[in-house]
């Protein structure tokens, strides 16, 4: 099939190789679901001598899961297909489980880390696809994702000694 046969989106985009980077993003956005309520479970529900340190990060990191959230969204829209949005959907293509009851610094820091590695991983897939389908915009985002993200593995792992 040469060029002026594929099919093009409205931003230009390959029509099939966007329809799998919205599906992959999917994905991702209901791990970012899960991911952000357990980051708001741990901020409400942390105690001992770590809760005033790590109250406060869990917030900052709801928050830029928040802002996460609605970026991917928008970004699907953006390629011409719907983000999913029912807390069914969430659970039913997350791979990141709600964690319930956790309480303790160290568990909680850990399931972070846990993850933001399923995150990344995603996240790194996401970037192949992207890539190949010339879709600067998703990496963008995704790039920004990353760096983020990388940054507090670090400063969490560090955290956990």
């Amino acid at each position: 099939m040469n060029d002026t046969m594929i099919a093009l989106n409205r931003i230009a985009l390959n029509e099939d190789k966007a329809a799998e980077i919205a599906n992959k993003l999917n994905h991702l956005l209901a791990d970012y679901h899960l991911y952000y309520q357990n980051l708001r479970a741990f901020h409400w529900n942390i105690q001992g001598k770590d809760f005033f340190e790590l109250h406060d990060k869990f917030e900052e990191l709801y928050t830029e899961a928040n802002t996460n959230i609605d970026v991917l969204a928008e970004r699907i829209l953006t390629l011409g297909h719907t983000p999913i949005h029912t807390l069914e959907d969430f659970i039913s293509h997350a791979e990141i489980k709600s964690h319930k009851g956790m309480k303790n610094g160290e568990e909680t820091v850990k399931a972070t880390v846990t993850g933001l590695a399923v995150l990344l991983r995603k996240e790194r897939e996401i970037l192949e696809i992207a890539d190949v389908a010339n879709d600067e915009g998703t990496l963008d985002m995704v790039s920004e994702f990353i760096g983020s993200q990388e940054k507090t593995v670090w400063m969490l792992s560090a955290w956990l000694g």
